[in-house]
């Protein structure tokens, strides 16, 4: 099988299929995770990047038209990330069962048990994730328009996730538009909170990490709990 041609305007050209193609692809971006982490956007090339993943840079631009190609390619797969710890750890907090969120008890706060799992994945991977720092969810180009439209998409997917764990902590959901608005502004303060933590502190600052669960757990009580 063929690797897909892309053609969505990301410039992502080919969407790997086969395992070899998936494996050189991932090479590729563990490449530009790492230079990012030590020289910045400016420093990274697909020339570099070849290098440093060792492949022809031909196989660099089979897959990608530019080095931003490459930052949003790897902003994708922060995200991808992201969303498979989130339900990694709600896994081992067992909300399939419901009693780990307090379910059981007819506990509907069991919900802000959630916040810890979402804003921990995040501070764990902005600790440990090369590349996290400078392209979290979003690429590096400036701009509020930017990071609207990556905010917009955590808060779609995380959303989508946390459906089914909120019903499973007694919280009567319904996926409507103050839902959607909610998910979106408590992703985009918690944006704003922890990049102030890890400004304070490289390795986030605890105060401000935990400021951050308290303001979410606040505004989002009146969702779900009206």
């Amino acid at each position: 099988m063929m690797d897909l041609v892309h053609s969505s305007g990301s410039g992502l050209r080919r969407v790997p299929v086969q395992q070899r193609s998936a494996e050189r692809f991932a090479r590729i971006l563990d490449a530009a995770a790492a230079i990012l982490d030590e020289g910045g956007y400016e420093e990274l090339s697909t020339r570099e990047v070849a290098a440093r993943a060792g492949v022809p840079i031909g196989s660099v631009y089979r897959f990608f038209s530019n080095k931003r190609a490459m930052a949003d390619a790897l902003a994708r797969r922060n995200l991808d990330t992201y969303l498979a710890g989130v339900t990694d750890r709600l896994d081992a907090l067992g909300v399939d069962r419901g009693d780990a969120l307090g379910a059981d008890r007819g506990d509907a706060g069991g919900w802000r048990r959630l916040i810890d799992v979402v804003v921990d994945q995040y501070v764990a991977m902005r600790r440990t994730v090369p590349g996290f720092a400078l392209v979290s969810f979003a690429g590096p180009a400036p701009g509020p328009a930017v990071n609207d439209l990556a905010n917009h998409l955590v808060a779609d997917r995380l959303r989508a996730l946390l459906i089914a764990p909120l019903g499973a902590a007694g919280v009567a959901v319904t996926d409507d538009r103050r839902l959607r608005t909610a998910f979106v502004v408590g992703v985009e303060a918690a944006d704003a909170l922890l990049k102030m933590a890890f400004r304070a502190d490289p390795q986030g600052e605890a105060a401000l990490i935990a400021e951050t669960k308290v303001l979410l757990r606040a505004y989002l009580a009146g969702v779900l709990e009206p």
